[in-house]
């Protein structure tokens, strides 16, 4: 699952700061520094610096171009590291480079210093060169790289993935080997996030030519620059362990206090729970019943995300019966959130009332959260449901009709997709609803080709900005694989990211405007705000949880006695 831009550095930090400490535990309370407690004798190091973790979904991809979810985002923030990465307080702090970039008066170009002491994994240095071909590697349309509209922003990154112009024309260059000149389209002032998300890592041109169409397939296929280096992945979709080495060519290494990191695929939580329980591993995801009966552990952890689950549906034959807007909407009154997330899941997830999830962002005057300036409050309506499915059947000519929701195949998703047919099924007369629960690979395969009729998915945001999401459903995007189109949203879209580019207040009411268009067609119709409940072991200390961007940085974590 995955995202897109952010707030301005003003709002970012508390914005995303406030969601962490909702969370109860991924920073929030009782993170400390291992130096820290060690000067004051309170606790030791563990001897084998070594933590398990499970995960519910086999990894899609390594390919730092190529990574669009969840999963391959953590790994990717692990074993690399760009010119920013995002630090404890979610702000944007030198990794690659030696210092903040020098932004010209206009806000169109940044020079920035690299590390001399940045080396990749196999000894050879960090260079600007890296970033530049990596930078146009994702931005050439022969990568097909999802996430290459991230790249706009930099001067000529539109036209590049339009095919307009060629990628040696991206407003990047190396001025020397540790210098970095960036021309931008337009002032960004959510830049310097972009500059710490995967999508502007940097890439060894030897070594993707080198392995061709191998590159990344294996965890030896690829060299990295970050606190860890990727090791026993053996394939994309498929593999289901895979570990983060201490990588001793890390610039900053001393930092690191784990050796290692083993990840495993797991997706029954009970299944998790037993290892958990049998000191097999040390941070496992609950759902549902288990994640009730373990609510009042003290190594329980709620870690909130900046982030929607939602369904798309797919509008694109001309046969659908989803282009009916009261058969979209009917679906929507009947979905009763409330039940869903305390009854179903019990993990912290919150009912969504909007497309944007609820404590992303502020109004840059008034301070008011966006999800209150636009007004969206989604609610479970079984009479207005009947209205407006009784409106469609007629407008269709119908009784009966039969769809199918596409989704992954973890524990949680599936009582999820369970629970959405029930409650459809049942307030729907003549629907039919069949699932298609199926591993996180094959629901993103299928998605991306269009192959479904509904959509069980969700975006996570890379940045804390509404953009993330609402960019989405612009007609052309990749990502609205529903493909909804409105003219009117499409211009908000347009203009908040143009015209209105540089004036917050203008943006806002742009993107709120947005808003409402897309939730008054049911263009997309939200269930949830993410949550995830935790079992973590109370001997690991540090991991750094970011609500939006990749989950979690181990870089700073470590194990007690």
């Amino acid at each position: 699952m995955k995202m897109k831009k952010m707030l301005y550095a003003g709002l970012l930090s508390t914005v995303a700061i406030s969601l962490v400490a909702c969370g109860g535990g991924g920073t929030g309370g009782k993170e400390e520094t291992a130096s820290s407690k060690e000067s004051g004798g309170k606790e030791e190091l563990a001897d084998k610096q070594v933590f398990n973790v499970n995960v519910q979904q086999e990894m899609p991809t390594a390919d730092p171009s190529l990574s669009t979810d969840v999963i391959s985002s953590v790994a990717l923030n692990n074993v690399y590291e760009g010119i920013y990465r995002l630090g404890k307080d979610q702000k944007p702090e030198p990794a690659g480079a030696t210092e903040k970039a020098e932004v010209s008066e206009d806000g169109l170009v940044y020079k920035i210093k690299l590390r001399e002491d940045a080396k990749w994994s196999d000894g050879k240095p960090v260079t600007a060169k890296d970033y530049v071909y990596g930078w146009q590697r994702t931005v050439d349309p022969a990568t097909a790289s999802e996430y290459a509209y991230l790249t706009e922003p930099v001067k000529n990154g539109a036209d590049i993935v339009a095919g307009k112009k060629d990628k040696a024309e991206l407003g990047v260059k190396a001025v020397s080997d540790y210098e970095l000149e960036v021309t931008l389209e337009r002032a960004t002032p959510y830049f310097d996030y972009l500059l710490a998300f995967s999508t502007y890592l940097p890439q060894r041109q030897d070594i993707v030519e080198k392995y061709g169409k191998k590159y990344t397939t294996t965890s030896e296929n690829a060299v990295y620059n970050g606190p860890f280096v990727l090791a026993d992945f053996d394939g994309p979709g498929s593999d289901t362990t895979w570990t983060y080495k201490k990588n001793p060519e890390y610039w900053d290494s001393k930092t690191v206090k784990l050796d290692q990191v083993n990840v495993s695929v797991v997706k029954e939580a009970s299944t998790s729970l037993n290892l958990y329980e049998d000191g097999k591993v040390d941070d496992i995801i609950l759902s549902g019943e288990l994640a009730q009966q373990k609510g009042d552990d003290p190594e329980f952890v709620t870690e909130k995300r900046a982030g929607t689950r939602y369904m798309e549906m797919n509008q694109e034959p001309k046969d659908s019966p989803f282009r009916n807007e009261d058969f979209r909407k009917a679906i929507s009154y009947a979905i009763d959130r409330d039940a869903l997330v305390n009854n179903i899941l019990a993990d912290g997830s919150m009912e969504a009332h909007g497309l944007v999830p609820a404590g992303i962002s502020k109004n840059p005057k008034t301070e008011k959260d966006f999800l209150d300036d636009a007004g969206s409050k989604l609610k479970y309506d079984n009479k207005k449901a009947k209205e407006h499915w009784k409106k469609a059947k007629k407008d269709l000519g119908k009784d009966k009709f039969e769809i199918e929701i596409l989704a992954s195949d973890t524990d949680s998703t599936k009582k999820i997709i369970e629970y959405l047919q029930g409650s459809l099924e049942e307030e729907l007369p003549g629907l039919k609803v069949k699932l298609a629960p199926v591993p996180f690979s094959v629901r993103l395969d299928r998605s991306n080709k269009g192959d479904f009729s509904m959509v069980f998915g969700g975006w996570i945001a890379d940045y804390a900005d509404p953009s993330s999401f609402i960019d989405l459903f612009e007609s052309q995007n990749s990502y609205n694989r529903g493909k909804y189109s409105n003219k009117e949203f499409d211009e908000k879209v347009k203009s908040a990211s143009t015209t209105n580019a540089n004036d917050p207040e203008k943006r806002w009411a742009d993107l709120v405007e947005a808003e409402k268009i897309i939730m008054d067609d049911a263009g997309v119709i939200p269930v949830i705000q993410d949550a995830e409940a935790h079992l973590r072991s109370d001997k690991i200390k540090g991991v750094v949880s970011h609500p939006a961007g990749s989950q979690f940085d181990y870089k700073w974590a470590y194990k007690v006695k």
